[in-house]
């Protein structure tokens, strides 16, 4: 494993799992991956949810913005416990204790309490938070955009794979049960446990930086510097411009994946099976998608700097916005299926070049910029969400999908406002170019120290 003097990895090696760089990118993941079965577990069970605790669709979206809201306050607190404490122990204790409402949320028996344990398992989507912070640290300049959207990416391919598996546990429980009611109920509890063992499993086998964990007893000693970074991150337009930004982007998709077998029920006459199939679809281009947004991410930085790297990002949310207006035009299953996987594509490349950009805004706050930025994406997701209370709005859902098009068209022209110092521009080019010379140097090392 090629590193750098700081203990980096230059390279992604997906088979070497003896180097900490590559153990904990792929515990990351896993375990961002196991985050969504949680979080959004329920979601392809909504329509027997509500007709079993007797609430209406209206009331399902408010439980919908619920665990997304609640995640807002917690990416917030976790981007600081991580600058703190560090992601190892940070991540530990969300696992576990995130675990404990998917496992009881089985037992909920009115609107208030399913509300309430909705409520609490959002806060287990701050784990894409510690994702990002923890592969940040692990990698270099040269490749750190496209192990963050990969890392990311393949965590939220459990959004979609949660749409397809989570109906089969489903039909699993009901052939155990013979009852639709008791059957989604014991179905949350496989998640919950999962979660419980990934959060031990992080504990043993990963550590805060490439050169060991965190010395707690640092901390007091780091208080000022921390405030001082605080005020500096807060004060920065370019945070809370990524704040919107990746709420255009992330918070789209937390939409998507918490209404479209909901969706695809209510109007378009699916079964549970079928519409899980079709929402899961538009998760499982994770696999790829958010890895291609940060691949090119680091292409562009590579040719045009860091404000190259923006550029890119607002070719992403433009194509993203025309995608998500094409979606809700659609009036067949084909067609439907086509622009789902189109706007699929490019919200998920948004995603992955938004975070190509977050490390290099505040490399002495990483966490909280993570933080900040990635509290946008659900504060977006809520804000997105009002559009779908009919009550509220009178919209149809695919009027609602419509609006929400134009609203991430706006939003793209907001990186036309992101603009980095020569400063940071001229630090960036460097610490690239060095990182290009010591991949370079790395075979003769080798042969003179060999």
């Amino acid at each position: 494993m090629e590193t750098s003097k700081n203990g980096k990895a230059k390279r992604i090696e997906l088979f070497n799992l003896k180097s900490i760089n590559m153990r904990v990118f792929h515990l990351t993941w896993m375990a961002f991956f196991l985050c969504f079965f949680g979080w959004f577990g329920i979601a392809p069970m909504l329509a027997i949810v509500r007709e079993d605790l007797g609430i209406t669709t209206d009331q399902i979206v408010n439980t919908n913005m619920i665990a997304v809201a609640s995640t807002v306050f917690m990416r917030l607190i976790i981007g600081w416990l991580c600058d703190r404490i560090g992601p190892r122990v940070t991540y530990t204790w969300l696992l576990i204790l995130g675990s404990i409402p998917v496992i009881l949320i089985g037992m909920v028996q009115n609107y208030e309490q399913f509300l309430l344990a909705r409520m609490f398992i959002g806060a287990i989507g701050a784990g894409f938070v510690i994702t990002q912070f923890h592969t940040s640290v692990m990698f270099a300049p040269n490749i750190v955009g496209t192990a963050n959207a990969t890392t990311a990416g393949w965590g939220n391919l459990g959004g979609g794979v949660t749409q397809q598996v989570m109906p089969i546990i489903f039909a699993g429980a009901l052939a155990y049960t013979g009852s639709e009611f008791l059957a989604w109920r014991l179905s949350m509890i496989g998640p919950g446990i999962m979660l419980f063992v990934m959060g031990i499993v992080y504990y043993y086998f990963t550590q805060d930086t490439p050169k060991g964990n965190y010395n707690y007893l640092d901390t007091k000693k780091k208080e000022k510097k921390s405030k001082d970074n605080i005020s500096k991150v807060l004060g920065d337009y370019k945070v809370w411009l990524l704040f919107i930004i990746y709420g255009a982007c992330f918070g789209v998709e937390l939409i998507v994946n918490s209404k479209a077998a909901l969706y695809f029920i209510d109007y378009f006459d699916m079964d549970i099976k079928t519409a899980g199939l079709i929402a899961g679809l538009f998760g499982l281009m994770n696999l790829f998608a958010r890895s291609l947004g940060g691949f090119f991410g680091d292409r562009f930085g590579k040719t045009g700097g860091l404000n190259g790297r923006v550029r890119w990002l607002f070719i992403t949310l433009f194509v993203e916005s025309l995608a998500l207006i094409l979606f809700s035009r659609m009036g067949t299953i084909p067609l439907i299926i086509a622009s789902l996987l189109l706007f699929s594509l490019f919200v998920q490349m948004s995603e992955g070049a938004t975070y190509s950009v977050v490390p290099f805004v505040n490399k002495k706050a990483l966490g909280m910029v993570s933080g900040i930025v990635g509290a946008g994406g659900n504060a977006g997701a809520v804000a997105g969400m009002l559009l779908f209370k009919k009550n509220l709005t009178g919209l149809e859902w695919t009027d609602s999908f419509f609006v929400l098009g134009f609203i991430v068209m706006a939003v793209s022209f907001s990186t036309f406002l992101i603009r980095f110092s020569k400063k940071a521009e001229v630090i960036a080019r460097k610490e690239s170019r060095k990182e290009e010379e010591l991949i370079q140097l790395q075979p003769e090392l080798a042969t003179a120290t060999s």
